[in-house]
């Protein structure tokens, strides 16, 4: 029965004002920073921009995506995402599926477990992680984005967690029928996780989205940079090397925190774009099969 109590209403009322109030304190500061990117330097500088562009242009996003660098970096975070991501999960889910089984059928289980919490709790350091990529001859190359971050032991965790809460009668049923781990990983424990690995999807292409140190110190090349790191070694910290004459005139008439928020909005298009698609993953649980009886 639904409680219609005034009491009840009340709440209703308190608690729907509430999240629309934490909802627009959230969406302010978007709205202000993609204010400052269409904004004229001058109006910038002057504090005048507050949630509505002041004189407003174009110019940094001109800035930005007239340059064939630009475009060139895109790719390159492209194929470090796709790359990243699939290497990632694949690492995640054989890593967790042995994790999850019993003590019986594992008996190492607790020892790993252990050592990936001291692995991620006490790093090597940048130091000996350059050396490792040095050594193993990945600098200057795409795999040097993508196999030292490969393994992400928090999601490894997090995924041997959510294959402990898939009842066991499932996978013991699927073996009665002669079904290997192989087969009940990709037939039931895949299918089950959909929502953790669309969660872990979308962190990890955050993630390899965003990093802009490591395109730093294992690239030798810009031409090799991903965008974050393009955006912060070139246009945040224009290289003079690189800039022509039509670039500063048109430098001349942005300022640095005008090319900051439109990278920021640059950046953030592909996720914008992906989530939507991954967004009813988040929401619902999916907990497919049933157990013979």
């Amino acid at each position: 029965m639904i409680d219609r109590s005034p009491a009840r209403k009340a709440f209703r009322v308190a608690n729907g004002a509430f999240f629309v109030l934490y909802a627009v304190l959230c969406l302010v500061p978007v709205v202000q920073v993609l204010a400052i990117s269409l904004s004229s330097s001058s109006a910038v500088a002057a504090g005048k921009v507050l949630l509505l562009p002041v004189s407003t242009t174009l110019r940094s996003y001109s800035y930005i995506l007239a340059k064939d660098a630009f475009w060139t970096a895109m790719q390159v975070s492209g194929i470090r995402v796709v790359l990243g991501v699939g290497v990632s999960m694949l690492m995640t889910v054989l890593a967790a599926y042995p994790l999850s089984l019993p003590k019986e059928k594992f008996r190492a289980r607790n020892l790993i477990v252990w050592l990936f919490l001291f692995a991620m709790l006490f790093s090597g350091g940048m130091i000996p992680t350059y050396m490792v990529v040095r050594y193993t001859g990945l600098i200057n190359s795409i795999w040097a984005l993508v196999l030292p971050c490969a393994v992400q032991i928090f999601n490894i965790i997090l995924m041997m967690n959510f294959f402990r809460n898939i009842p066991p009668d499932i996978s013991e049923s699927a073996e009665i029928d002669g079904a290997g781990h192989w087969l009940i990983l990709a037939r039931i424990y895949i299918p089950l996780s959909l929502p953790s690995l669309a969660t872990m999807v979308v962190f990890t292409m955050v993630f390899h989205w965003n990093s802009w140190f490591d395109g730093l110190i294992y690239m030798n090349e810009s031409a090799k940079y991903p965008m974050q790191t393009y955006l912060q070694a070139i246009l945040v910290q224009p290289n003079p090397r690189l800039i022509t004459k039509a670039t500063a005139e048109l430098l001349r008439l942005i300022s640095d925190r005008t090319v900051k928020s439109a990278q920021v909005f640059i950046a953030a298009i592909p996720v914008l774009v992906v989530y939507p698609f991954l967004q009813r993953y988040f929401v619902s649980g999916i907990m497919l099969g049933s157990v013979k009886e």
